[in-house]
């Protein structure tokens, strides 16, 4: 069945011609209504995930459908589903992958994934269910819902606008040094962090299981996935050490956070974060990040872009892979409902642990004539210079304050450690 995610379907000769399907012209809508007519016990999200796996055939899709009796999922529920491997038309021969076809997004569509082994397939993350012992869960969700009464939202200019962030959070250290230091030190948004707290009792207890988890995750990752089975360029040889968390509280259907990708100011190049849900069960979506030149898009480049939804019940553990912060963004939807949680009522505990590298402290980066450490970027929007790391001026996003035109590319070894050209030598 793995050929079905893995593979493309081949013809049995060079000279067999590609079958048509009646229904190919027709819009997508009436493909998924005549789904629906001829399987009434499967929901809409399915037969569209089936549909899309099946390239928009319906006849191929239906024919996929009637060798399997999925178990329903009660409306509205997000949670765990079986892996959408069930849905491949059985082979003729099952040591031939030749009847396969790969499940891929769609451009104005939403692919969803339930199944670990599909999640790691089709995106740059990998999730563990059930992933803590539940008494440990439950605690370490009633220490955090504690903590959320006071924590609170960023504030950040955005276009000349000043704005705050549309949920609530905080940040966590592991002791009181760190947390003076990322007082005075560090900034985020061009601005320094008001709301800095020492680690909780729960969220050290947990912190050297998800260390040991994430560091499984990304050597499994690197075998299976990365070509060669080597580690990505920039990637950090060295084992993933936690030693900082955002808090994130997310208190009813509406509050979110749209797309974006993490900052690698302090992270360094391809950076990995281990992310732990809590409390109600959100969607968490992806999608690839491809130039805009729209004079060499194509529709496979549209195609990549369409959402992928990865769906984080409670007690799960989400691990962001080395491609995801240069190569994805991710966001959280609103939702139109949400079943409560009997501990944590409507609210989403959402911890991101992360390993803050201690060569890319803001002494050991640059700073611009503002006095203020530049953050680092990549090249996301042109072909030209795609992929590319470069250090520029923050002081425009703090409300109030002008940034200058600082702008240099950053170099880095093949271990994602700075280097600096001559012309701007180390920072002071």
């Amino acid at each position: 069945m793995k050929a079905f995610l893995a593979g493309s379907r081949k013809r049995k000769s060079t000279e067999e011609a590609p079958r048509h399907d009646a229904n190919d012209d027709e819009p997508t809508e009436v493909k998924l209504a005549l789904l629906s007519s001829l399987h009434p016990q499967i929901e809409q999200d399915i037969l569209m995930d089936v549909l899309l796996a099946h390239d928009g055939s319906v006849k191929e899709a239906s024919a996929s459908l009637r060798h399997v009796r999925p178990e329903p999922i009660r409306s509205g529920v997000i949670g765990y589903q079986q892996s959408l491997k069930q849905y491949a038309l059985p082979s003729a021969d099952p040591a031939s992958p030749a009847q396969a076809k790969k499940l891929k997004s769609k451009k104005g569509s939403t692919l969803h994934l339930f199944d670990p082994q599909d999640v790691a397939e089709h995106t740059p993350c990998s999730i563990i269910h059930n992933f803590l012992p539940p008494d440990v869960a439950n605690d370490l969700l009633k220490e955090l819902l504690a903590e959320s009464e006071t924590f609170e939202r960023i504030t950040f200019k955005l276009f000349d606008n000043v704005v705050s962030s549309p949920h609530t959070s905080s940040f966590y250290v592991d002791s009181y040094e760190k947390l003076m230091s990322q007082k005075s030190e560090y900034y985020y948004n061009g601005a320094q962090l008001t709301d800095v707290r020492r680690i909780t009792p729960q969220l050290s207890k947990v912190k050297p299981i998800v260390q040991e988890t994430v560091n499984q995750e990304i050597q499994h990752r690197i075998k299976t996935r990365h070509p060669g089975g080597k580690k990505l360029k920039y990637q950090s040889p060295h084992p993933w050490v936690p030693n900082s968390a955002f808090v994130n509280c997310y208190n009813g259907a509406q509050q979110s956070v749209g797309y974006h990708s993490d900052q690698l100011t302090y992270l360094g190049p391809r950076a990995v974060i281990g992310s732990i849900s809590l409390g109600v069960a959100r969607e968490f979506r992806v999608r690839r990040v491809l130039p805009k030149d729209a004079d060499t898009r194509t529709a496979q480049d549209a195609d990549a872009e369409g959402q992928i939804s990865i769906h984080l019940p409670h007690n799960s553990l989400l691990v962001m892979h080395a491609e995801m912060q240069e190569e994805w963004k991710h966001c959280i939807v609103p939702a139109l409902s949400i079943d409560p949680h009997p501990i944590a009522g409507n609210r989403r505990i959402n911890i991101t642990y992360r390993d803050y590298r201690a060569r890319m402290h803001p002494s050991e980066t640059p700073r611009c004539a503002c006095k203020i450490p530049c953050i680092l970027r990549v090249v996301q929007r042109k072909r030209e210079n795609f992929g590319k790391y470069f250090w520029m001026c923050h002081a425009g996003n703090v409300p109030d304050k002008e940034g200058c035109s600082f702008f240099q590319w950053a170099e880095f070894d093949d271990d994602g450690n700075p280097i600096f050209n001559k012309k701007f030598g180390k920072p002071p």
